[in-house]
C-alpha cells in the first residue's frame, strides 16, 4: 500500500495563515527534487508579512502621503562651483575623497541583476557591449575606474557585485572567462539580490510558474540595500576597514565609479550625514522621465516622476529654468553603517524594522507597485496561461527611498554628458546609439580642452567617434597631449 506523501507541517501551517495554502497544492505528484526545489523557494519568502502586503499593494493601493503644499525644491550642489551666492570649494573636497581613497575607506557596489532581453541580448546586462567602439562589456567599462583609481592612489578598491538569481551563475562565469576585467578575484564579491513573489492582481494570490515553481521578481534596487547586509558584504567591509560605498547601476557605462569630490562632498560636507548622497543632472523637459530630487516633510527624498504633481513639473523660476530640475541617475555615496544600522536595528524610520524569513533583524523600505502580464501556471487546469492583459502585480523597492531615512543627506550636480549614458532600450532614447554618441561627446570636450581638434557639422555635433578609458584618462586633465593625435578627420574612430 502507498502512502501519500505530504508536506512539513510547519511550511503547511506558515503558508495556510498567509492564505497561500495554494502553493502546496499539487505537493503529493511532485517528483523528490522539485518537492526540495519547492521547499527552498518557499524559505526564502517572508510569509508573515504578504497578508498586510497584499491588503496595502495588490488588493489596495497605498495613498499618497505627501501633500502637493509641503513639497519644495531640494538644495544641491552645483556643477559650476564658482556661482555667486552659490559657491563652494570644489578642489578642497577633491583632496579629501582623494585622502579616503589612499586610506582604502572607499569600496565601489554595482547593481547588476538584469538580463538583455530588451536589448535582444542573451546574457547578464554587464556582459553587453558598452564600449561606443571597442565594445568592451558594460562590467568592463565599470572595471577600468577601479583599475584606474587603484593605480592612482595606490590601495585596494573592493567591488561588490550584486547580481539576481536570474543571472548569478553566468555572471561570476563571466568575470572568469573575462580575467575579472583587470582586478584581483579576491577584491571582488558577488552576491545575489531577494525576490518577491509575483501577486495576481484580483485575488493577491501568489502565481505559480509550474506546480512546483512560485512566480517570483526580483526585489528592486532597493533589495540592495538588504542584500549587502545578508550576503556579508558590509562585514567584509568591516575587516577591509571600508566606510563609505560607491554605488551605481550597471547600465551607465559613462558612470563615474569613483569620484574623488563626490566622495568628499558626501563624506565632510557640513549638511551631510555621511549615510547617503546622490548626483543629479538637470532635467531636459517637464516630461523627462526620471525620479525628481525634492524637500518634504524636512528630508530630501527622489519623487517619481509620475508622482510630481504636472503644475510643479512645469513650474520654472524667474530665469525659466525648471523649478524641480533635479533629475536622478542612480549614482550615490553611502556609508556602511548607515546600511548596518538599517539592518541591525531598525532604526531607519518609516517602515524599518521588519525581520526576515530566517530571523534577522533588519528592515524594509516601502514597495513600488508594478501591474504587468505575467504568464502562470493555473493549478486548476493544469495548463499554463499567458495573459492578454496585466494580471499581476509585482512589488519592488527603490534605493532612493532610503535618502529620507538619514539624518541629513545631499544633492551634487553632474553634467549630463559627463556621467549619464545609459543603456536600456534596443533603440530610440537610453539606446546604444544615445549612448555611443554621449561617449564621444564628452571624449571630444576632454580632446579639445587640451587642443585636439574634432571635427563637427554646422549643428555641432561630433562627425567621429571617440572611446577613451578611464585607465587612459579619469578627466580631461590627466590627457597626456604627447601622446595624442593634433587633429582627428571626419568618419574616424579613434580609441584612447
Amino acid at each position: 500500500m502507498s502512502h501519500a506523501v505530504t508536506a512539513p507541517s510547519d511550511v503547511v501551517s506558515r503558508l495556510e495563515k498567509a492564505g497561500q495554502a495554494h502553493v502546496l497544492s499539487h505537493w503529493d505528484r511532485l517528483k523528490a527534487a522539485d518537492r526540495a526545489a519547492l521547499l527552498e523557494q518557499v524559505a526564502g519568502i517572508d510569509w508573515d508579512s504578504l497578508p498586510e502586503l497584499i491588503r496595502t499593494y495588490v488588493t489596495g493601493k497605498p495613498a499618497v502621503e505627501i501633500s502637493p503644499e509641503d513639497i519644495e525644491p531640494a538644495p544641491y550642489f552645483p556643477k559650476d562651483h564658482t556661482i555667486p551666492g552659490r559657491g563652494w570649494n570644489k578642489s578642497k573636497y577633491e583632496v579629501m575623497g582623494e585622502d579616503l581613497l589612499r586610506q582604502g575607506k572607499v569600496a565601489a557596489f554595482t547593481v547588476a541583476g538584469g538580463q538583455g532581453t530588451r536589448l535582444g541580448f542573451d546574457g547578464p546586462k554587464g556582459a553587453y557591449p558598452g564600449g561606443g567602439i571597442t565594445g568592451k562589456p558594460l562590467f568592463a567599462c565599470l572595471a577600468d575606474w577601479i583599475v584606474a583609481a587603484q593605480k592612482r592612489y595606490g590601495r585596494t578598491i573592493p567591488w561588490y557585485v550584486m547580481t539576481s538569481p536570474i543571472n548569478h551563475a553566468a555572471t561570476v562565469e563571466f568575470f572568469k572567462q573575462n580575467d575579472y576585467c583587470g582586478l584581483n578575484p579576491r577584491d571582488i564579491m558577488f552576491f545575489s539580490q531577494g525576490v518577491m513573489p509575483s501577486f495576481d492582481m484580483a485575488s493577491g494570490r501568489v502565481l505559480m510558474n509550474a506546480p512546483h515553481e512560485i512566480a517570483t521578481n526580483p526585489d528592486g534596487h532597493g533589495g540592495s540595500l538588504r542584500a549587502l547586509w545578508n550576503s556579508g558584504a558590509i562585514n567584509d567591509m568591516r575587516a577591509r576597514g571600508v566606510e563609505h560605498i560607491s554605488y551605481v547601476q550597471i547600465d551607465n557605462p559613462l558612470a563615474r565609479v569613483i569620484d574623488p569630490v563626490f566622495i568628499g562632498l558626501h563624506a565632510f560636507a557640513p549638511d551631510s550625514s555621511g549615510e547617503m548622497s546622490s548626483k543629479m543632472v538637470a532635467k531636459t523637459d517637464p516630461g523627462e522621465k526620471v525620479g525628481v530630487f525634492a524637500k518634504a516633510q524636512g528630508k530630501v527624498r527622489v519623487l517619481e516622476y509620475s508622482d510630481l504633481p504636472k503644475h510643479l513639473a512645469e513650474a520654472r523660476n524667474a530665469d525659466h529654468t525648471l523649478k524641480f530640475n533635479a533629475g536622478s541617475i542612480a549614482i550615490h555615496m553611502i556609508g556602511v553603517e548607515f546600511v548596518a544600522r538599517l539592518n541591525s536595528d531598525g532604526r531607519g524610520g518609516s517602515g524599518a524594522g521588519a525581520s526576515d524569513p530566517e530571523g534577522r533583524a533588519g528592515f524594509r523600505l516601502p514597495f513600488h507597485r508594478a501591474e504587468k502580464k505575467v504568464p502562470f501556471f493555473d493549478l486548476s487546469s493544469g495548463q499554463p496561461v499567458n495573459p492578454a492583459k496585466p494580471n499581476a502585480v509585482k512589488l519592488e523597492t527603490f534605493v532612493f527611498d532610503a535618502v529620507p531615512m538619514c539624518r541629513s543627506s545631499i544633492v551634487y550636480e553632474t553634467d549630463r554628458i559627463d556621467e549619464f549614458a545609459p543603456i536600456k532600450n534596443a533603440e530610440g532614447t537610453d539606446s546604444p546609439e544615445t549612448c555611443r554618441r554621449i561617449q564621444t561627446e564628452r571624449a571630444a570636450r576632454w580632446l579639445e580642452r587640451v587642443g585636439v581638434k574634432v571635427p563637427r557639422d554646422e549643428r555641432g555635433e561630433c562627425q567621429c567617434t571617440i572611446e577613451i578609458s578611464p585607465v587612459t584618462a579619469m578627466g580631461a586633465e590627466d590627457l597626456d597631449t604627447a601622446r595624442l593625435p593634433k587633429r582627428i578627420e571626419p568618419g574616424q574612430s579613434v580609441v584612447l
